[in-house]
């Protein structure tokens, strides 16, 4: 475990450094509770701090109420060392945000065996936020391509629009259905649909930007969301995604598969009065007309030079 030792008293910080690396622990030490406040908030601070009370500039105190403030995450367990016994003291000091405190002279056996809750405590923290973490993502992923679910790629994509409204910007909305999908499960089964379901997830999200969006939208369909994009890229980057998908066979348990993807594009800046609602309307509407000129191409929503949608399918 990595522990920061905080201590103005060189003499009582080099005993517990010695005490500390004899029981097996990697140890940081600080001068003051200035210095031991930077170390904490670095991304890789000790998770287990022991606070002298008193110290030139920021107190022990001080220091448990900082860091309270500004990292509650991942949780730090901190310990208070100090002469001060007193009831009022000690509630002073816990209600700062310290864990736990030891009275100086404080004994080694006593130190260590409060080392070890604290370690106990930071497993189940630990543990507690994992389980959270998990739940999370269970709720806004799909569970078979791991992608965003319907419902996290839609907030996410009205999050962008009103985002991308405020700063006058451009969102590319891609709306993409793999063709003759059904055949595939009715010739090869539902194990190599799901096959073909992940690769085309796995393609897809190869195929754009690290802060673009990705989901899957229901059965075989996948909603892209493309931040700060421009009008003009619109088409050419769906029909860069869609080639990425046809190119190259899809290797499944029952051999290469050939898949293409029909898709409906939307270009936000030319749709700016309209809702997330409505974009979506009107993609699925470009998408349905990329199938019925064909399959494996992709169609741009346009409204007309009057500024009122257009229907797509005529």
């Amino acid at each position: 475990m990595r522990i920061l030792i905080a201590d103005d008293e060189i003499v009582s910080r080099r005993r517990l450094q010695v005490l500390l690396t004899t029981w097996g622990h990697d140890v940081v030490s600080a001068e003051d509770g200035s210095a031991a406040f930077d170390l904490l908030k670095a991304a890789d601070a000790p998770r287990i701090v022991l606070l002298d009370w008193m110290m030139p500039g920021m107190n022990g105190v001080d220091v448990c109420r900082a860091i309270r403030n500004e990292r509650p995450e991942p949780y730090t367990y901190m310990l208070l060392l100090t002469a001060k016994d007193a009831k009022e003291n000690i509630v002073e000091g816990l209600e700062s945000g310290a864990d736990d405190y030891l009275v100086k002279p404080w004994d080694s056996d006593e130190l260590k065996a409060r080392l070890r809750t604290g370690q106990r405590i930071l497993e189940l923290e630990d543990h507690l936020v994992e389980a959270r973490e998990t739940m999370r993502f269970k709720a806004t992923h799909d569970h078979l391509t791991f992608l965003l679910n319907r419902g996290a790629i839609v907030d996410l994509l009205e999050r962008e629009l009103v985002r991308t409204l405020r700063e006058k910007g451009c969102t590319i909305v891609i709306l993409g259905d793999l063709d003759h999908f059904k055949s595939v499960n009715d010739t090869y089964g539902h194990l190599v649909g799901d096959e073909v379901l992940r690769e085309a997830a796995r393609r897809l999200l190869g195929s754009v930007r690290s802060y673009d969006f990705v989901g899957r939208y229901g059965g075989e369909e996948f909603l892209l969301v493309l931040n700060n994009c421009d009008t003009s890229q619109a088409m050419q980057r769906a029909e860069e995604i869609r080639k990425g998908i046809a190119g190259v066979p899809i290797q499944t348990a029952r051999g290469p598969l050939t898949l293409t993807m029909s898709m409906g594009v939307l270009s936000s800046k030319e749709w700016n009065q309209c809702g997330p609602a409505e974009i979506l309307s009107q993609v699925d509407a470009a998408l349905y007309k990329a199938k019925a000129s064909g399959r494996n191409r992709s169609e741009l929503a346009r409204p007309n030079a009057c500024g009122t949608p257009l229907d797509p399918t005529k």
